[in-house]
């Protein structure tokens, strides 16, 4: 069953394994890609860390169809980031460069970062230029631009990007970034987008995997609270999409099981 939720539909796809999962999001994603960019049209595309993460973008590194793009086209982002430097393993940025981006013929300055400590931009700078960057391509005088694809992970406590729950940070609206500082999750010092700008997007797509994960996506899917649940509350535009394997989705009802994503 397909829901809709304040205009957007909402939605649930299961594959058996964290693998094929990771196979039909890369699938669908180049495919959005293809036919965002086919007209010339800018695709912006904000990614997430995490297994899956990595996972998803290095199944699309594989697909023939990565050679066909216009890669000029594309802008990478980040809905969070750990504030550590580049090539700290924990960089959510290095871990989707090296499944993907950078064998992608792909300009520089399509690729937007945020700031390391070794900028010589303190965490709240950081979080700042973040915004600034995000406003440069913003339409028609907003703030930032829209996704066409936002990826987020789902921890076990519910939390996307790094906003996680019971925290101020998941109830603000009137910034784009924000510093995280003692996050619940080390490292401890982080940026993040907001609820605003993680749902300004066309389509949110959730990937979640592991047992551990059923009990945040059943409570999402259940309308609870997003300032205690922050996955209840991440909603796309158009389209709100929860890829799920078959673990996480131990206590998701049949009905809401959408079979033809």
């Amino acid at each position: 069953m397909v829901t809709t939720v304040q205009g957007s539909i909402k939605s649930v796809v299961v594959e058996p394994t964290p693998a094929s999962l990771a196979a039909r999001v890369a699938d669908r994603f180049l495919t959005r890609i293809v036919a965002r960019t086919r007209n010339g049209r800018i695709a912006h595309i904000c990614l997430t860390g995490g297994s899956m993460g990595g996972a998803v973008l290095a199944a699309a590194a594989d697909d023939d169809r990565v050679a066909t793009i216009d890669w000029s086209l594309v802008h990478f982002w980040w809905g969070d980031e750990r504030f550590v430097e580049r090539d700290d393993p924990d960089r959510n940025s290095l871990q989707s460069r090296r499944a993907l981006l950078d064998r992608l013929d792909i300009p520089a300055e399509n690729i937007h970062e945020v700031a390391a400590p070794s900028d010589g931009l303190s965490l709240d700078e950081a979080a700042t230029a973040y915004a600034a960057e995000l406003a440069r391509f913003g339409r028609s005088g907003e703030a930032w631009p829209s996704f066409a694809v936002c990826f987020l992970g789902v921890g076990p406590d519910g939390h996307i990007a790094s906003l996680f729950p019971d925290r101020q940070e998941v109830t603000v609206t009137d910034a784009a970034v924000l510093p995280v500082r003692n996050s619940p999750k080390p490292p401890p010092e982080r940026v993040t987008l907001t609820r605003p700008v993680l749902n300004h997007s066309k389509r949110v797509w959730l990937v979640l995997t592991g047992a551990d994960k059923a009990s945040a996506l059943g409570l999402a899917l259940a309308g609870a609270s997003y300032a205690s649940v922050p996955a209840a509350g991440a909603k796309g535009r158009r389209r709100t999409v929860f890829f799920v394997d078959e673990a996480a989705a131990a206590e998701v009802a049949p009905e809401l099981i959408d079979r033809d994503y």
